[in-house]
């Protein structure tokens, strides 16, 4: 005798899902201010994201990035979609991330801002080379990827990249929370 497995019935839909509307997808949302003071709660760390194009170095600021897998040894990284980094490491293959500590502000300030030109961003800033890929030698840490992935998501782009190098020095990290640089408080003893 054959194994019968007894499928419970499904329950009619009703209201907007008996039209064929899915509620969570077809309602416009929320508007992309309110978004925006959203995303303005959430905390992270501050990171520069370098590569190399045809004319150089260059780098941007972002504070979308996460770790993704320890095995293999994986990044998350959010960039804009216009961005010349994007390009530079899609084109290359590789880029490096770089986790700001908390007195590198005017690092993280230079880094955002697109009206100043890419190799003009790394004035200031000790820079040496992994790998072929610019590192910010004062960074609270710095790892070297190679892009596992690309996907366009809204107006950014998710950038998986496997981590290739790594190196973790002393300090405290850099936040960025409501729209403004914070650090962490001081560590207080009992």
């Amino acid at each position: 005798m054959a194994d019968v497995t007894l499928v419970p019935p499904r329950p009619r839909p009703y209201g907007p899902a008996a039209a064929g509307w899915d509620t969570l997808r077809d309602e416009p949302g929320p508007d992309t201010v309110r978004c925006l003071g959203l995303y303005a709660k959430l905390t992270a760390g501050v990171t520069v994201v370098t590569a190399l194009d045809g004319a150089g170095p260059t780098g941007m600021t972002v504070s979308a990035l996460t770790s993704l897998s320890a095995r293999p040894p994986l990044v998350l990284a959010c960039l804009r979609g216009s961005s010349r980094t994007l390009t530079a490491l899609r084109e290359q293959g590789a880029f490096a991330v770089n986790v700001l500590t908390d007195d590198q502000r005017s690092v993280a300030e230079l880094f955002a801002d697109s009206s100043v030109p890419p190799a003009r961003r790394f004035d200031g800033s000790p820079v040496r080379r992994v790998l072929g890929l610019p590192v910010l030698v004062e960074a609270l840490a710095w790892s070297v990827c190679l892009v596992e992935d690309v996907r366009p998501y809204g107006d950014h782009h998710a950038v998986v990249g496997r981590v290739m190098a790594v190196e973790v020095n002393g300090g405290r990290p850099l936040l960025w929370h409501d729209r403004a640089f914070h650090a962490l408080p001081a560590a207080t003893t009992d």
